[in-house]
């Protein structure tokens, strides 16, 4: 960890003007975490409810439209944790996970236990209310460079990019963030087994309590959006049942 930080204090980059708004730019992703971290600290939601609509494309081209009811939480104690309930509810199907396991629930009862937890918990959830350090660990596994780091613009909007420096890499695992609301909107994963890389967007922000949310994710894998995500119905920082997280 200490040649890792040494690494990145180390790193000199170039920052596009438009993100100078901010005072000094950020030298490194380290310091793009710990600016998400400063701009909402204390005010960013510690629970949230949503339904979503689902959309899968299977192998044979076809597309199968599920509902799932998702809860998602932090407290000190156990970090980030996210329920997710396949409709209906009254099946007892569904998942917790943390950053780097989960559980799998069938029928009202534990059924498996996986190495290998949801990733984008970290950068959704974990980098607005727990320590930089925390987030920069959760992070490890995804193979995102830390040390590297460009600007560019998406949609219109300027985005630091944490874990690539030249445009033509896009398939290095890296993630995007815009400057305004200091909010991750695309990230771009390996994709394993000799698979092309996953690329997520993440867009229609909206206003959740003190913070902000995502309503629609997008994931693209060889060129074909493989899954859409679009919230509905979503509340923050009410009380969460804590037998939802019961494993």
């Amino acid at each position: 960890m200490n040649r890792l930080l040494n690494r990145l204090l180390a790193v000199s980059v170039f920052v596009a003007p438009a993100l100078y708004a901010q005072g000094a730019p950020p030298q490194s992703g380290m310091d793009v975490i710990a600016r998400m971290r400063s701009r909402h600290a204390g005010d960013w939601y510690k629970s949230l409810t949503f339904r979503q609509t689902t959309t899968i494309r299977r192998s044979d081209g076809r597309d199968t439209v599920q509902t799932w009811y998702e809860t998602l939480r932090y407290t000190p104690e156990r970090g980030t944790e996210l329920r997710i309930d396949i409709a209906p509810p009254s099946a007892g199907n569904a998942s917790i996970s943390t950053w780097d396991s989960t559980w799998v629930i069938r029928a009202d009862t534990l059924a498996a236990v996986r190495a290998g937890g949801n990733p984008f918990l970290a950068l959704i959830e974990g980098a607005y209310v727990q320590p930089v350090s925390e987030t920069i660990r959760q992070l490890a596994p995804l193979g995102v460079d830390l040390g590297k780091l460009r600007t560019a613009a998406w949609n219109g909007q300027a985005v630091w990019i944490v874990g690539a420096t030249s445009p033509a890499d896009t398939t290095s695992p890296q993630f995007w963030v815009e400057d305004q609301h200091l909010m991750v909107v695309r990230i771009v994963l390996a994709g394993g087994a000799g698979r092309a890389p996953l690329d997520i967007h993440l867009s229609a922000l909206e206003r959740c309590g003190k913070g902000w949310l995502a309503t629609k994710v997008e994931m693209f894998q060889g060129g074909q959006r493989r899954q859409l995500e679009e919230y509905h119905e979503w509340r923050c920082d009410e009380v969460v049942s804590e037998k939802a997280f019961k494993r």
